[in-house]
């Protein structure tokens, strides 16, 4: 585990999300410009906290060290000095890349966050980080990390879904915190593949931003959204995976938000960029905006 997340004394604890770099190896030209963007981009916005979210190599790819290009991508974020966190996408662990062993990877940093997380439950690296307040120390907002696995079996078809373990894992989290500190602390939750909900706030019209491309969800609907609206905790939402859409909406009161697409190593029209969220303080609000490459 790595440091520990704290409010500034400003009130504020700023994210930024890389989401679907799909680096190779590190070598080639549209992973130098990939990794030379995420760096730019940590330098200048200065966040608290890197949160990479999903398909952070594209594992897919027979030719060029995959690991290496997952550690060179990651490496930006440790030797910033900034804690970051880490969740799977549908490309990391394709092929001969397999998860723990990225995860092992990640245990070599340490500014990394990321865990593991339960063995009983859906995938790997469920895990949560609470954010302390600036002057007391105590929990004061709430993160959440969850694999949204890769792929469905194929009498189903599309991609996989928040496994109903893990959405009893996220209640009981929830509730545990509650009972800790005495009060529903505001929270927000990452994942890379975006939740069937996500077609549902851009239908409402009340959505802003790029939809230029289908909501590449899952086909079954196993309940994480209805959870967070009964736990009345986590304010928003922010996934990946789909690399044309970029908008941001809120769908009884829960905010449902892409990230950009970051990595020049893969499809998508949208320039790259990246997600920058805001928390405030004592506060049940965010702000958000994408930042774009400058070059």
């Amino acid at each position: 585990m790595g440091k520990e997340l704290a409010f500034r004394k400003d009130g504020t604890f700023k994210i930024i999300q890389f989401t679907d770099i799909h680096v190779y190896d590190g070598l080639g030209e549209a992973d130098i410009r990939s990794l030379t963007l995420i760096k730019n981009l940590i330098e200048s916005e200065k966040p608290d906290l890197i949160v990479f979210t999903g398909d952070v190599i594209y594992a897919d790819n027979e030719t060029g060290d995959l690991r290496e290009g997952f550690r060179k991508t990651v490496q930006i974020a440790d030797q910033s000095g900034i804690p970051f966190a880490v969740i799977y996408g549908n490309h990391d662990a394709e092929r001969n890349v397999k998860k723990p062993e990225l995860q092992k990877i990640l245990s070599e940093y340490g500014n990394c966050i990321s865990e593991a997380g339960p063995e009983d439950i859906g995938g790997i690296g469920n895990y949560t980080a609470t954010v302390k307040s600036s002057s007391s120390g105590s929990d004061a907002a709430v993160l959440y990390f969850m694999d949204s696995g890769e792929y469905a079996h194929e009498s189903i078809g599309g991609y996989a879904w928040i496994q109903p373990g893990q959405v009893q894992w996220y209640r009981e989290q929830s509730r545990q915190l509650a009972e800790k500190n005495n009060a529903v602390l505001p929270g927000l939750a990452f994942l890379h593949i975006p939740l069937p909900e996500y077609n549902e706030v851009w239908e409402s019209g009340g959505a802003e931003g790029t939809k230029g491309e289908q909501v590449c969800c899952s086909k079954v609907n196993s309940g994480l959204f209805a959870a967070l609206l009964e736990r009345g905790e986590v304010m928003g939402v922010f996934a990946g995976h789909d690399h044309n859409n970029d908008y941001i909406g809120t769908l009884h009161g829960i905010t449902l938000a892409y990230g950009r697409a970051t990595g020049y190593n893969t499809y998508g029209d949208l320039k790259r960029g990246a997600r920058i969220i805001t928390l405030m303080e004592g506060e049940r609000r965010f702000d958000t905006y994408i930042k774009e490459d400058s070059v």
